[in-house]
């Protein structure tokens, strides 16, 4: 029988057999097919889109050996009341093999206000860790050398701010900064987007990072100087396709930003890293990501005139979706954690975070993220997955939908041309009623049984036993304002006076304003006193309000 004739055999087949009754699609509710065969993926040419790992386009991977080479960083992010209590969570990861940092920050941090200000009054150290000076951040590095471990860092608005307090706590334990690894997530414009945590205004936000890349380049140049954040963007409710294009075409304005303030691309594009949500969608997450670095490859080299491979390649940290998590039967949760960092696994992460299964209901507690990092150590050592690179290459189904998304990916770039681009998408609104848009329908979904969550819309379990939860008290509050009336006690005033003005300064001559700003840091001005120095020039952001 002809391959056309078994193929019309089973399509009839297939008709004439029942079904269940629900939409085969995707988590992001694209229609998927009952089978994949050759004519899916009709035209593939494997030496242009599939290449080999770690050359281009890099769909394969980044690198030749991948996990053959060296295995995923395994990071949990962790914070909580002060600094002192952080570093013990950290010393506790380290001790049970986890192999990088990743640092949560408390809300008043995120927003560049010190945990004496009225406005952090009840949130201290509640959903991470409080750091308002170098003090801080030397403390939360008490006995853990940093130039010997890579920390990323979850902050924005203030980020250039935190960076500083890092670098100057490494020159404090006598680290050579150049050696310093790790990442600053940095990207203010999925905050406009998504996530709200902005402090000044697009253009000036958008020079502090350009002034960052110009820096770190010649300081730092381990240092990754962004994380072009798709997580955040997919936490809000965007699909699979519109987290894939809203976070590439931020770096592709981060990086015309970059050329603009006359940076020569292979400087600091090699410097530039992506942290991706992993979803419950197991097939569509994977393609998601092996269609991001085949895009990146092609815009880098084509688009931007990129010469070395490190600035085509796609660097990229991973994080389980915290939205996907359940306060109902939380247990269930460890399941979706681990089919989710199997995804990323499959897809080739750099680096993961596996989420606790407790994370919907409170900071973890030291079992639940004990088991979210074992859960990584099974994956890399006990499944076989990290002997094969991209084991699904060449699956009809996963390039097909690798395609797909590549091409509704670039669909999707045309219309942020279409409104004026990625700042002018966010100061209409554009992209914030995308993702609102997105979220709805979503919701809707669950709301109508359109979609089976297990344990909140579907097998529900009335009488499932509670988590013991971790409980922040009130004690980092009142720890902190002691620890920042100390300080200022003690500190030199006259210095601080100094620095901030020569801060406020640079930033009035359009100067990079890194340099005053870690000397600001070296002589102990609190995050406050730095943002309030800068806002004197750039202003406040006020989101506009759409309808």
């Amino acid at each position: 029988m002809s391959d056309d004739r078994a193929s019309e055999a089973w399509r009839e087949s297939y008709e004439a057999a029942g079904k269940r009754n629900v939409d085969f699609v995707t988590q992001s509710s694209a229609e998927v097919e009952p089978l994949y065969t050759p004519a899916s993926v009709a035209g593939f040419d494997p030496a242009q889109q599939l290449g080999y790992p770690g050359g281009y386009p890099y769909t394969r991977g980044i690198h030749p050996t991948m996990y053959r080479g060296r295995l995923w960083t395994m990071r949990q992010f962790s914070g909580f009341g002060t600094a002192e209590d952080t570093n013990r969570r950290y010393k506790f990861l380290l001790e049970r093999g986890q192999t990088g940092l990743s640092i949560a920050f408390d809300f008043p941090t995120l927003m560049g206000y010190d945990s004496d200000s009225p406005r952090a009054e009840g949130e201290v150290g509640k959903c991470g860790v409080a750091v308002s000076s170098l003090a801080d951040m030397e403390t939360l590095f008490d006995g853990i050398p940093m130039e010997q471990v890579s920390t990323s860092m979850t902050i924005n608005g203030p980020a250039a701010m935190l960076f500083c307090f890092y670098v100057a706590a490494a020159e404090r334990q006598g680290a050579n900064i150049s050696q310093l690894r790790g990442t600053v997530q940095n990207d203010i414009l999925k905050e406009y987007q998504a996530q709200h945590a902005w402090v000044f205004p697009v253009e000036p936000a958008l020079k502090i990072i350009t002034d960052m890349f110009d820096w770190a380049s010649e300081h730092t140049p381990q240092w990754n100087t962004i994380s072009i954040s798709g997580y955040h963007i997919r936490e809000a409710g965007a699909t699979a396709v519109q987290e894939l294009a809203f976070t590439l075409a931020n770096g592709f304005e981060y990086v015309e930003r970059g050329m603009a303030a006359g940076l020569a691309v292979d400087d600091f594009a090699p410097r530039l890293s992506f942290f991706w949500d992993v979803h419950n969608d197991f097939f569509e997450e994977i393609a998601k990501m092996r269609a991001a670095r085949r895009i990146w490859a092609r815009h880098m080299r084509q688009r931007y005139g990129a010469k070395t491979p490190r600035s085509e390649t796609m660097r990229f940290h991973c994080q389980t979706a915290g939205v996907s998590l359940t306060a109902q039967q939380p247990l269930n949760n460890v399941v979706r954690v681990a089919y989710q960092a199997m995804a990323a696994a499959l897809a080739g992460a750099q680096s993961l975070h596996t989420n606790s299964l407790d994370e919907t209901l409170a900071l973890p507690t030291e079992d639940a993220v004990k088991l979210a990092l074992r859960t990584q150590q099974i994956l890399a050592y006990e499944t076989g997955v990290a002997n094969v690179i991209d084991p699904l290459g060449g699956s009809y189904f996963v390039e097909a939908l690798t395609n797909r998304m590549e091409q509704e990916a670039e669909d999707l770039f045309e219309q942020i041309d279409k409104v004026g681009g990625v700042v002018r998408g966010i100061e209409s609104g554009w992209f914030q009623r995308q993702i609102a848009q997105s979220a709805l329908r979503f919701q809707h979904e669950v709301e109508q049984h359109g979609r089976v969550v297990v344990g909140v819309n579907d097998f529900i379990d009335q009488d499932a036993a509670e988590l013991e939860i971790l409980k922040v008290t009130d004690a980092a509050d009142t720890t902190q304002r002691e620890r920042l009336a100390a300080l200022r006690a003690r500190r030199d005033e006259d210095e601080v006076e100094a620095c901030l003005t020569a801060l406020k300064q640079a930033a009035e001559n359009d100067e990079n304003v890194i340099p005053p700003m870690l000397d600001c840091a070296r002589s102990y001005c609190t995050l406050y006193e730095i943002r309030h120095a800068l806002e004197m020039v750039y202003g406040s952001y006020r989101e506009p309000v759409f309808f």
